[in-house]
């Protein structure tokens, strides 16, 4: 059976404004700035202005930046967005984020530099794929895409490292490879498989033929769900307290 379906379940029709949708990961990019709300929740306490500032920082290096380069890099979203565009996107938010860094690693505490430094290598070395892609894998992106932002919101907001904030970055990475090994078999179907063939047969007899959505329908539930549940934690932990 041929396969022809949008690249992502949250992808929109090609074209105009929807690209630009598309191009945001809208479930990834809130559940990974959700990781931003739960490091600073954590904290002894929660300046609401710093939390805001780092929201903002992740969500133009990740939600813009990163996900711009990633377009700009083989076109797995397959978006009508020229090239040129990509690029600005990608330096104009990366920068911007890393400005809002630095400013904030001047007024609150300088034991955010190395987190600025390191997210200003990591949004074009994994999403460029840099370096033959060693550091586009499960680990690299558990690391960068879970614990991180988890990590710099907290020592954003309390201004040191403590027990619950490693406990909370080993948490995101563990749910982060998780989305990625079920997002791996997702991609690989719907953005470079160009026909799906074959037949389940059950052991009382049934059959049922295999297709697309035999191998998408299991795990973008799980990806949806899993979404849903690290929104609610953050959602929970921002509202106990404020």
């Amino acid at each position: 059976m041929s396969v022809e379906q949008r690249p992502a379940f949250y992808a929109l029709a090609t074209g105009g404004w929807r690209d630009y949708v598309t191009l945001l990961h809208p479930p990834y990019t809130l559940w990974h700035l959700s990781y931003v709300v739960i490091g600073a929740a954590l904290a002894p306490e929660l300046p609401v202005n710093r939390l805001l500032w780092g929201v903002t920082a992740f969500a133009l290096a990740l939600g813009v930046g990163a996900h711009a380069l990633d377009e700009l890099n083989g076109r797995p979203l397959r978006t009508a967005i020229p090239d040129s565009v990509l690029i600005a996107l990608a330096v104009v938010s990366t920068g911007a984020a890393t400005a809002i860094g630095i400013g904030a690693a001047i007024a609150w505490t300088p034991w955010l530099i190395p987190f600025v430094a390191f997210g200003a290598l990591l949004v074009p070395v994994y999403s460029l794929e840099l370096f033959r892609g060693r550091f586009h894998s499960d680990v690299w992106f558990a690391l960068g895409w879970g614990s991180f932002p988890v990590l710099t919101a907290y020592v954003g907001a309390a201004e040191t490292l403590r027990p619950e904030a490693l406990l909370a970055a080993a948490f995101a990475a563990c749910v982060s490879i998780a989305q990625r090994r079920l997002s791996t078999q997702v991609r690989n179907v719907r953005r470079r498989t160009s026909a799906v063939s074959g037949t389940i047969s059950y052991r009382d007899g049934r059959e049922e033929a295999i297709e697309a959505g035999t191998l998408t329908r299991a795990p973008e539930a799980a990806l949806r769900a899993l979404t849903f549940a690290v929104l609610t934690l953050a959602a929970t932990l921002l509202a106990l307290r404020l």
